[in-house]
């Protein structure tokens, strides 16, 4: 039985790639079941999978997991063969740090730049708070890179969680034209010439569900 994956709308959910990315990416087999937001009965359906009345929810047979890095931290349990995590020790509790700090954090860029994967490319103007939230992202990034990242364009070489944790805010920091250091850059240029990443946007484009607040920014 494959696993279950219950997404929120691709062109607008942040928290829906993160384990959708890493599963396409590491190619696990699963299902996708997409529910639209801000409909009369979204938090109803949403509610058939998962307590919260949010998404992502996986659902493995019996098994369900609710939360964005629960899900992460079950399939490096469930597929270890797939280096989900970095292998090596120290590299591995940075990625998770770093994943929890992505997690908890950053809500002025959240809030600012909210997620939009077909959104064309268009500066905003950004707060200082904001500022202070890209300034942060970036020197976290390059830390990772120069650390650990010898081995691929990624934060610790090769893809891992960390940089599916990170991927909504290379669409943020793409789509809103923040300006940006070149080796930050350089990061987000491999993380969009994933083909996971591409499908995604793919997908994104193609939906017919459109939610005005998301796209008059």
């Amino acid at each position: 039985m494959p696993l279950k994956l219950v997404i929120a709308n691709k062109a607008y959910s942040s928290w829906s790639l993160r384990p959708w990315i890493l599963l396409a990416h590491f190619k696990i087999p699963f299902e996708e079941i997409v529910i639209p937001l801000d409909l009369p009965d979204t938090r109803k359906r949403i509610l058939k999978y998962a307590p919260t009345g949010k998404c992502p929810s996986l659902h493995d047979g019996a098994i369900s997991v609710w939360e964005s890095l629960a899900i992460v931290e079950y399939l490096a349990e469930k597929y270890p063969d797939k280096a989900i995590w970095p292998k090596a020790k120290a590299a591995r509790a940075h990625a998770r740090t770093l994943s929890s700090e992505m997690h908890a954090g950053f809500q002025a860029l959240r809030q600012h730049c909210p997620t939009n994967f077909r959104r064309p490319v268009r500066k905003l103007e950004l707060t200082e708070a904001v500022e202070a939230d890209v300034a942060r992202i970036e020197a976290a990034w390059a830390e990772a890179r120069k650390t650990f990242g010898a081995a691929g364009p990624f934060l610790f070489g090769r893809f891992s969680a960390a940089d599916a944790m990170f991927a909504p805010v290379v669409n943020r920091l793409h789509t809103y034209d923040v300006k940006v250091k070149k080796a930050t850059r350089d990061y987000m240029d491999a993380i969009m010439a994933l083909p996971a990443w591409k499908a995604w946007i793919k997908d994104a484009e193609a939906e017919e569900w459109r939610l005005e607040k998301y796209d008059s920014m």
